[in-house]
């Protein structure tokens, strides 16, 4: 497995390109705050979490998961992963 993905998305990281907000918001009543979120992806195996946003109803972001960077949407109540796409 190659470490190229996850040394680009630290690369990015560390060069301020992505934005990350921790702070526990909830644009929505119910909705699981950013930080929930974020515990609730790592859980799941995800890591390199970054740009986690309310879009569209869902929480949106990019993360690192099984040695890809990928898109992915998540349930504002659960933190659930609903969809995920390979980036590029």
């Amino acid at each position: 497995m190659s470490n190229v993905p996850v040394l680009l998305l630290a690369s990015v990281i560390v060069l301020g390109v992505t934005n990350v907000t921790l702070a526990d918001e909830q644009p929505g009543q119910n909705w699981m705050g950013k930080d929930q979120v974020t515990q609730k992806l790592s859980a799941a195996g995800y890591s390199y979490i970054t740009g986690l946003k309310a879009d569209d109803g869902r929480w949106e972001g990019r993360a690192v998961h099984d040695g890809r960077i990928v898109k992915f949407r998540a349930d504002p109540e659960t933190g659930t992963v609903i969809s995920e796409k390979p980036e590029g």
